[in-house]
């Protein structure tokens, strides 16, 4: 799994690359991504499966913010990115959410 981030000129938004690769799929057909940029739903912002069997998406945030997400695989098991900014405890679960940070540039 990785972010990649891009930087708008203006200075207000950060696009990140979502990724989550072949060999971390676990076999899903279908992986989404929640977090509190889309309100978490688990529906809203599917990633798309490349030739090389990774899935991934781009979402435009906003700059100096941090973002929780976690990923949903073939809509049962939910999956953090290893390569995350930094965790945080999830407020519902004993688990740990992702974060993202999209720093002010």
């Amino acid at each position: 799994m990785s972010l990649k981030k891009t930087y708008s000129k203006d200075k207000k938004t950060c696009t990140v690359t979502f990724t989550v690769k072949a060999n971390e799929t676990h076999g899903a057909e279908k992986i989404t991504l929640a977090g509190d940029f889309n309100s978490w739903s688990s529906t809203d912002t599917p990633l798309v499966k490349g030739k090389d069997g990774s899935f991934s998406v781009k979402v435009k945030l906003e700059q100096g913010k941090e973002y929780q997400f976690r990923y949903l695989l073939d809509g049962k098991h939910w999956e953090n990115d290893w390569e995350a900014d930094k965790y945080i405890p999830a407020p519902f679960s004993h688990t740990d959410n992702s974060v993202v940070i999209c720093e002010q540039k």
